[in-house]
């Protein structure tokens, strides 16, 4: 399954919603990586993740969260993910990730 995103900014709350479908591995993972950049070069406020659709990460498409998440920790902004699936957050909980970005 491809990867599907959809990114829109509210600029009321200086935050970009990010709508992920399907997977993230390592076929897609330059996708993403390039798609969380540009939003945050365009304008850099917090970013929230939505798992809803998303069925699938490894470990490339965590690398890719925790660097955005370290590039954004300097600016004092942060990412979150919201609503994701028993086997997303199984993995978030056993590398402690859930603690900073649920």
């Amino acid at each position: 399954m491809s990867l599907q995103i959809k990114s829109s900014f509210d600029n009321d709350n200086n935050e970009w919603e990010i709508d992920l479908t399907g997977e993230i591995d390592i076929s897609s993972v330059n996708e993403f990586r390039e798609s969380l950049e540009k939003a945050y070069k365009e304008n850099k406020g917090d970013i929230t993740l939505r798992f809803d659709n998303l069925n699938y990460i490894d470990s490339t498409g965590i690398g890719v969260i925790i660097g955005t998440y370290g590039k954004m920790k300097a600016d004092r902004n942060r990412i979150r993910i919201l609503n994701p699936k028993k086997n997303i957050r199984k993995l978030l909980t056993i590398t402690s990730l859930d603690q900073i970005l649920l």
